[in-house]
């Protein structure tokens, strides 16, 4: 039963729908999301899965780390603790296709105790939270399978 309401939240979560609205001071635009990265002043995290990696790239400055892997949203934080040497307190902007699973997935993690995430709500290919990371033209770099 368990594996099914996973997978119905997945369904509901990539077609976008009862998308979770992130607090109004937890949401960067894509422009913001970029600058911040390049100062050091926040880890991007692009949560989509490889195939949307590959399809159009990963963000500037971002790091892939999928939601979508054997462990789901446990395995997603469990990944950013060791990346974080513990510490969940570091500054995290989340990013996605269309804002509903970095959304989700901010809402996850702040669950599980981290303090400093921020949805990019724009997202990567543009819908109701804005233009999108690619629309703007903000940089990308191809991603390549470890």
């Amino acid at each position: 039963m368990i594996k099914f309401w996973h997978g119905l939240v997945a369904i509901i979560l990539i077609c976008g729908i009862g998308t979770a609205k992130a607090a109004e001071g937890d949401i960067l635009t894509a422009k913001a999301a970029y600058d911040k990265a390049r100062a050091g002043e926040v880890t991007l995290i692009d949560v989509r899965s490889p195939q949307e990696w590959q399809q159009t790239g990963v963000p500037a400055g971002g790091i892939a780390e999928t939601i979508h892997g054997d462990g789901g949203l446990p395995g997603f934080a469990a990944a950013l603790l060791a990346r974080f040497d513990g510490d969940k307190s570091k500054p995290v902007a989340l990013i996605c296709a269309r804002g509903a699973r970095s959304a989700y997935t901010k809402n996850y993690l702040e669950q599980a105790g981290f303090t400093n995430v921020s949805d990019v709500s724009e997202d990567m290919i543009g819908g109701p939270n804005g233009e999108g990371w690619q629309t703007q033209g903000l940089p990308t770099t191809a991603w390549k399978p470890e």
